[in-house]
């Protein structure tokens, strides 16, 4: 969006990039927009987003925003072109006219045209229309050592807590030659570790023609783009994992040993109620599975406490789900209703319960992250530089450090690789000494 932005020149506005995950994701984009207006009076704000894409009246009726965009649109250069003219029109004191500039869309039906309301504000296309992904060239992030690539979109399924497939259509991947040359681009701009994301990747293929999976397209990007340092996976859903990629994870070192897992829960009546599509067993199997071919794996994952009808002995389920899968990185949410899902309907549990539940999942999983930040105390481990005193290793854990007479009077930019000593942890990251500079 950034890019596209600057491309066509757009100046003094603020684009505001929605969530739709739950109702207090909502609430504090309202409260974002507002507080936008009072710091940015002159500029024109544009909202995007899931929360745009599912509510778009929501926002269009708001006095602070000027225009409301789908995430399909938001993709497109010609939308960001076709705003700029017509800001550029109201901004020369031209009437009022519609926010869609000519040559955006025939306005007939047309997949391409913007449909837009009576007030000339909202351009938001049906999403669940949609066949393709955006095969957008991203050149760079920044001065970062890591970069993302989105090589999917949408989803297929319908967990009951998610209203995301509304907002983002049905599944749809980038075919893996334009991965490739966007990774290719990226590396030759400096970033030396890439993480491939979209909403369910282990989906990754099913509609592109061949056999292809998440598991053939990280062998294609590993071995077309050799100078690759390392790839990393968002998270992922196990029951889609193929043997494809449990070979890469196996045998490709360039592929980092940390997983993300989108579990949820723990307790199996409370995975069907949460319509997933898989049980307890399968995420310890899965985890016992991955160990064995890559022995130095470590595991994070999405955790919901106090879901609808969760009793307490549900809840130790999924609480000792945190040892049974030897899990290190939780992402801890506790439930909130999303108008519009089935989980919303469902006997809810007090907020109070709810809160409790995710700080005592919290705690585990500090506990946890604590042990095994101990266990790397002593270790000499390869660390790709973040920032002037920090980097990652290839579990993702973070490393602080000060360089010390090895690396004196010399600049080293995002991307390379040092060699560190861990000395010891604060709980949350590692700190350790440099030895030497690898690359």
């Amino acid at each position: 969006m950034r890019a596209h932005a600057v491309d066509a020149a757009l100046d003094d506005v603020v684009i505001v990039n929605t969530c739709a995950v739950t109702n207090e994701a909502l609430r504090q984009a309202g409260q974002q927009i507002r507080k936008l207006r009072r710091e940015n009076p002159d500029a024109r704000i544009i909202v995007t987003g899931c929360a745009a894409q599912i509510d778009p009246e929501r926002f269009a009726n708001m006095s602070e925003v000027d225009h409301v965009i789908g995430n399909a649109e938001k993709m497109r250069s010609e939308t960001f072109r076709s705003l700029a003219r017509s800001l550029g029109q109201r901004q020369g004191g031209e009437a009022d006219g519609a926010c869609v500039g000519e040559g955006a869309g025939d306005g007939a039906g047309n997949p391409n045209s913007l449909a837009t309301t009576g007030s000339n504000r909202l351009q938001v296309d049906d999403i669940m229309s949609l066949r393709d992904t955006a095969s957008h060239m991203i050149e760079g992030f920044g001065n970062r050592a890591r970069a993302y690539v989105q090589v999917q979109n949408g989803c297929d399924h319908r967990c009951t807590f998610c209203i995301i497939p509304f907002g983002r259509g049905p599944s749809r991947s980038v075919p893996a030659g334009n991965v490739v040359r966007q990774i290719e681009k990226l590396v030759d701009n400096g970033h030396g570790e890439i993480v491939l994301t979209g909403v369910d990747i282990t989906d990754y293929g099913a509609d592109l023609p061949g056999e292809q999976s998440l598991g053939t397209l990280c062998r294609q990007i590993l071995r077309h783009v050799p100078r690759l340092q390392r790839l990393r996976l968002s998270s992922i859903d196990s029951v889609e994992c193929d043997a494809h990629l449990l070979d890469v994870i196996a045998t490709e070192p360039r592929l980092m040993p940390h997983l993300h897992l989108s579990l949820q829960a723990g307790d199996d009546m409370i995975l069907k109620r949460m319509k997933r599509r898989h049980l307890r067993a399968d995420s310890i199997r899965f985890c016992q599975d991955v160990r064995r071919l890559r022995p130095d794996v470590v595991f994070g994952a999405d955790l919901i406490a106090g879901f609808p009808t969760e009793t307490e002995a549900m809840f130790d389920n999924t609480l000792q789900l945190i040892a049974d899968c030897g899990l290190t990185y939780l992402h801890v949410f506790p439930f909130s209703p999303r108008q519009g899902t089935p989980a919303a309907k469902m006997p809810q549990l007090p907020r109070q319960e709810v809160k409790a539940r995710a700080a005592r999942l919290r705690a585990k999983g500090d506990e946890a992250l604590g042990q095994y930040l101990s266990a790397q105390t002593g270790r000499r481990i390869e660390v790709m530089l973040e920032s002037a005193n920090s980097g990652r290793t290839p579990h993702f854990s973070e490393v602080s450090f000060d360089f010390d007479e090895v690396c004196a009077n010399r600049t080293y930019m995002p991307g390379s690789l040092l060699d560190v000593r861990v000395s010891g942890h604060d709980g949350r990251r590692l700190s350790g000494e440099v030895i030497s500079i690898e690359r």
